[in-house]
């Protein structure tokens, strides 16, 4: 059976205007299906961060369209935004930024108690859930300060499931890890999307670690120049 298409961009062109106009997208056109692990490649100032973060819907400011879940996010102001990010989109940063003065449960809890799906005591139980999915239960009620660097981003990651988005998005997630902590948060990904057919698109540098996904987006002067095609 076809997998459905959790993420679409159609005709996504940006510019930056400062002071002149410059363009940094181009015209980018792609789709990922539900359980893909796509990593999007390119040299430094391709654009790829800037694709990312319009497709996060934190950054409005482009021509084109995109769509998450099959709904548009033309036209949507920012409070709707904020309910579709919370709703479907899971992001995991190159740094954790993980509270210090709340325990790691309460941390990966927050997200779920702002977006209140539901009560307080299943978000609780829902967040240890994605902890043992995490392997780091055990560090449920240390703070952040008391752990290592690997065992904060998979922390990260845990808080950026914990509302089952139906897409995990990241900006250079193994880009503050050693090789070690890379391959452990690589496993995490490939999990995610072999088991839990979590969709997951993630920007990075590290050509070793996208050439371990299931399937590459290569970018070069704001566009897509290999790998935009779904699988399957």
């Amino acid at each position: 059976m076809e997998q459905s298409i959790v993420l679409a961009a159609r005709n996504v062109t940006k510019f930056f205007h400062d002071p002149v106009d410059v363009q940094v997208l181009r015209e980018v056109n792609l789709s990922i299906r539900q359980g893909e692990f796509v990593s999007v490649t390119g040299k430094s100032g391709c654009g790829k961060s800037t694709l990312l973060y319009i497709l996060s819907t934190m950054d409005t400011d482009y021509q084109g369209e995109v769509l998450i879940n099959g709904i548009t996010m033309k036209g949507k102001k920012e409070a709707e935004l904020a309910l579709m990010r919370s709703k479907y989109i899971g992001f995991v940063f190159q740094f954790h930024y993980l509270l210090n003065e709340f325990s790691v449960l309460k941390n990966v809890m927050l997200p779920g108690l702002k977006l209140a799906r539901y009560r307080p005591e299943e978000v609780e139980h829902r967040a240890y859930e994605k902890l043992k999915i995490l392997q780091i239960e055990k560090e449920a009620l240390k703070t952040p300060n008391q752990l290592s660097g690997g065992q904060k981003q998979r922390v990260a990651i845990a808080r950026a499931l914990i509302n089952d988005p139906v897409i995990l998005m990241g900006d250079e997630p193994t880009g503050n890890l050693d090789k070690k902590n890379s391959d452990i948060v690589f496993g995490i990904f490939a999990e995610l999307a072999a088991s839990y057919h979590q969709s997951l698109l993630i920007v990075t540098h590290d050509l070793e670690f996208a050439g371990r996904t299931g399937r590459i987006i290569e970018m070069e002067d704001g566009m897509i120049v290999g790998g935009q095609c779904p699988q399957g």
